[in-house]
């Protein structure tokens, strides 16, 4: 029996594709490239076209016009409030029609605590609201709605994990919101992978995304991520959906903070805070009260300062302690600050003030679980370290912000008329800030009311500490460095 000959072009070339990820190579591996995983390639026809081929088909027609730039106007955006002030504050106003929000975060932070409640709200105010939980039943979705508080017979719970069922449940409920927790739990029967693998995680988000964009139904999707940002993790989806927001927090601490990643329709630099509690999540309106200890009598080494989280002013609450040690090395430590920064810091504040700190340990923390990395508190750093070191308290009532260079000048920093105001509207009456900031009407306008120490070099207010064992005697007529704008 005899076979024709075989020729290069009539030969199909294959190539080898990842079930996990997708991705394809041209020759087998034990371990896949991008996703590390073993054993998962398996051989499939190439769809690459030969090099030097053009597509002999009907040429594809646009489906929808090209427009001068001109004639396109910017739509106003109706948005429903979801009742949650602080959820709606990170999103702009409120969910958009067709909107879909991805809420990223470690697991067990509250993530869905916090869209039960949303849920809840949204219900009471505008109808019918699906959500689906692929992690949990409806009856362990129902034992936390009742421990919360969300109640509400608009509110229906669902527990799926096929993609096809999902949207069967859409179909008959025709909710005014869809809630989906978690996508990574969620699989369609048109990929051959297994559950909370890119292609899935791809697949379903993009046609959840297609549905609601076509039915203009707001939708927000629980994206569980780690620390080391794994495979499936909410950074493969971020390109597919609206809004990215962010829901971080310590499980040692209640302090839940929620930050906007990405928004096409509002600002990116918008934060909330959440206090975690027994009966679930509470707002949080004004959480520069939980980020300082409230005391009688000043103590040293410690010193307050305005940090910006996004653009909202937050006060908090910079500690230090010095001690001697014996070790050849000192140790340096931060919690809740940048170490290599404090470490800096630390040794700016030594030369400026002129302080012996080799031969002692140093440790910086702010209070309350807050996680500062904003360098206007730079200059609260430093006066609690040399505070510490000399056994000096600072003085009451008195906020420090700047940024402290190598060379110890002292930079100013963004947003110093927020900062400023928010001082004063707590009850603060005296702040020390960069001496550059006098001619920023915004800064001078802010600063009404309160007492001024605008200061040139850090070595100008750490000489003010040794001078001065009492400063809370001198108050604001401390030497010429004292003097208003």
């Amino acid at each position: 029996m005899s076979y024709p000959p075989l020729s290069v072009a009539s030969m199909s070339k294959t190539e080898y594709q990842c079930s996990e990820c997708g991705n394809r190579t041209t020759k087998w591996l034990g371990k896949c490239p991008a996703c590390q995983q073993f054993g998962v390639l398996t051989e499939v026809a190439s769809t690459k076209p030969k090099a030097g081929s053009r597509s002999r088909g009907p040429a594809a027609s646009p489906t929808r016009a090209a427009r001068p730039v001109v004639d396109l106007r910017s739509e106003s955006h109706k948005r429903l409030g979801t009742g949650v002030g602080e959820f709606d504050r990170v999103l702009g106003g409120g969910l958009v029609t067709g909107q879909v929000v991805l809420v990223a975060g470690e697991p067990g932070v509250g993530k869905s605590t916090l869209l039960l409640d949303v849920g809840h709200r949204f219900a009471e105010r505008n109808g019918t609201v699906l959500y689906v939980s692929g992690e949990e039943s409806a009856e362990q979705i129902g034992l936390r709605a009742q421990r919360i508080g969300a109640l509400h017979p608009n509110l229906l719970i669902a527990d799926e994990t096929e993609l096809e069922q999902l949207l069967a449940h859409v179909t008959a409920v025709r909710p005014r919101l869809l809630i989906v927790d978690s996508v990574q739990t969620i699989a369609t029967s048109s990929i051959d992978s297994r559950a909370g693998g890119v292609a899935q995680v791809h697949e379903v988000t993009q046609t959840i995304t297609q549905w609601a964009k076509s039915h203009g139904l707001p939708t927000l999707l629980v994206g569980q991520s780690t620390r080391e940002n794994s495979v499936a993790g909410p950074r493969a989806l971020e390109h597919l959906v609206d809004t990215v927001v962010t829901f971080e927090g310590d499980r040692t601490s209640a302090l839940r903070m929620l930050r906007s990643v990405k928004n096409r329709f509002g600002p990116t630099d918008e934060v909330a805070c959440f206090e975690h509690d027994e009966q679930g999540l509470r707002e949080v309106a004004d959480p520069s009260f939980l980020f300082r200890k409230v005391r009688e009598e000043p103590v040293a080494g410690s010193c307050l300062t305005v940090t910006m989280e996004g653009r909202r002013p937050l006060l908090a609450e910079i500690q230090g302690l010095v001690s001697v040690t014996g070790a050849p090395a000192p140790r340096r430590a931060a919690t809740g600050l940048e170490l290599n920064r404090t470490t800096m810091l630390v040794t700016v504040t030594e030369k400026a003030g002129k302080l012996q700190l080799s031969n002692r340990d140093v440790y910086a923390a702010t209070v309350g679980g807050a996680k500062v990395s904003d360098p206007g508190s730079d200059l609260a750093v430093c006066l609690a370290i040399a505070s510490a070191r000399l056994d000096t308290p600072l003085w009451t009532d008195t906020v420090a912000i700047g940024e402290v260079t190598l060379s110890g000048d002292l930079r100013v920093v963004p947003g110093l008329a927020k900062r400023i105001s928010e001082a004063a509207r707590l009850g603060f009456t005296r702040v020390i800030i960069p001496a550059d900031a006098g001619n920023n009407p915004e800064v001078v306008r802010a600063a009404e009311g309160l007492t001024v120490q605008p200061i040139n070099r850090l070595s100008d207010l750490l000489g003010t500490l040794h001078r001065a064992p009492a400063l809370e005697a001198e108050r604001p007529d401390l030497h010429a460095v004292n003097a208003p704008f």
